[in-house]
């Protein structure tokens, strides 16, 4: 008689780096992003891809925009949990605001990055963090590979 076979778990792939608070660190940060998720198995132009690729972006542009302090750096924080059908994105800033969803005015040019990600994203929202700041998440939708 064998052994009866046990499945393992399935893990939850994870990448963390952190970024100089500018716009090249935005920009860097949304592009290993999308390195992340292709290497993942959601390539470029899949829907999960994408969708987690432009909450990326609005996250780690917002945190160096808005949630700047000189000398300090942002983290992105990526998960992706296949048994869940779940991308999680966490942007680690050290400014102690808290985001704002603001009223969408059309004759302003900001303003949009959170209603973006409220429109994008399964779920979102913010965190205190260890230390000063806040960690503001977001929940893509993955759809399993075939």
């Amino acid at each position: 008689m064998s052994a009866p076979r046990t499945q393992s778990p399935t893990q939850a792939r994870t990448f963390a780096q952190r970024f100089s608070a500018t716009r090249r660190g935005a920009r860097l940060a949304r592009l290993l992003a999308a390195h992340q998720f292709t290497e993942w198995g959601h390539p470029h132009g899949s829907d999960a891809h994408d969708t987690a690729v432009l909450v990326v972006a609005e996250l780690a542009s917002n945190a160096v925009l808005h949630g700047r302090v000189p000398g300090r750096d942002f983290a992105l924080s990526l998960s992706l949990d296949d048994s869940q059908g779940v991308i999680r994105i966490e942007v680690t800033d050290t400014h102690p605001a808290q985001p704002a969803r603001l009223a969408l005015d059309p004759d302003e040019d900001g303003g949009r990055g959170l209603l973006l990600v409220d429109a994008l994203a399964a779920d979102w929202g913010v965190r205190d963090r260890l230390g000063p700041g806040k960690t503001v998440w977001a929940e893509c939708t993955a759809v399993p590979r075939i």
